[in-house]
């Protein structure tokens, strides 16, 4: 109780607040440590390698370079916009933080800035603007002599392949997928090739990650691109487009082999008799796999 009866403070030893600072803070800096070190430890070499491309898969086409370029200088500058935003957002906050209740000094103009908001989202626009269109050009670039033409059919459900080669004397062969057993892709490493996209139905998109390219197939029209693997190995590919019931099956592998592998795949495709070209149905959802309506 205190002198004049109200109830006393209890008394506590001196320091004693401020020694479990230092005791929370060792703590958290410990609890950090460790977790930053689970989280290094936990990412393998091939997650490592994918961070350091800011989620890009491992390039295997000619376009890798222009595509990862474009991607990287994109998130650079956005990030050094971010930085200027968030520092100027801190500044002003602690700047011009309410000290008392005066009202602060009221203006009107500030020419300079308003200058400053007016050019500064010109200049970063055109700047990616000029990157966007000298890679874009780069990417969707075409030799007019590939070596190689390929069409590729989309239809619900699946994928169809028209390889132009003339193998056997037969000009062309052909090979197609189902839901239950899904199209390969067979292309010779370091030859070029031109891609042909069509669509019997609806709007597909046809996208191999690792090629870092990506082409809409619309009905009634033919799109083209024109691009070189280079790596041998398989690769995942799908529809990057909402295309129906069964757009989750609509994937596909690609095998990017040596030219002698690539000519004898064609020919075993000509001794079964898959020659010529396989455009797909008007009515695809009959094609084997899809469980109703087979013919």
């Amino acid at each position: 109780m205190g002198s004049n009866g109200t109830p006393g403070v209890e008394e506590r030893p001196a320091g004693s607040a401020g020694a479990t600072r230092p005791a929370k803070r060792r703590l958290l800096v410990g609890s950090a440590v460790v977790l930053g070190t689970l989280l290094l430890t936990g990412c393998s070499t091939a997650t490592t390698e994918q961070w350091k491309r800011l989620g890009l898969p491992e390039g295997a086409s000619d376009r890798t370079e222009a595509v990862r370029s474009l991607w990287i200088g994109a998130w650079i500058a956005a990030l050094i916009v971010g930085v200027m935003v968030w520092g100027l957002i801190l500044w002003v906050s602690v700047r011009y933080r309410k000290r008392n209740d005066d009202a602060p000094r009221q203006v009107r103009y500030n020419l300079p800035l308003e200058v400053l908001y007016t050019l500064a989202p010109f200049a970063i626009i055109g700047v990616l603007f000029f990157y966007t269109v000298e890679h874009g050009n780069k990417i969707t670039a075409m030799s007019g002599d590939p070596q190689h033409t390929v069409n590729v059919v989309g239809q619900q459900w699946q994928w169809t392949f028209n390889y132009k080669d003339t193998v056997e004397g037969q000009q062309g062969v052909w090979e197609t997928g189902t839901m239950d057993r899904p199209a390969t892709l067979w292309l010779p490493v370091n030859e070029s090739v031109h891609f042909d996209l069509t669509s019997p139905d609806v709007i597909h998109s046809f996208w191999v990650p690792s090629f870092y390219f990506k082409l809409d197939v619309i009905p009634g029209r033919t799109n083209k691109f024109e691009l070189t693997p280079t790596k041998i190995g398989t690769f995942e590919g799908k529809c990057a487009e909402l295309c129906g019931l069964y757009h989750s099956r609509m994937v596909f592998s690609v095998k990017v082999v040596s030219r002698d592998d690539y000519d004898s795949h064609l020919r075993e495709l000509a001794a079964r008799g898959q020659t010529g070209a396989a455009t797909g149905g008007s009515d695809a959802t009959t094609i084997p796999g899809t469980g109703e309506g087979e013919k």
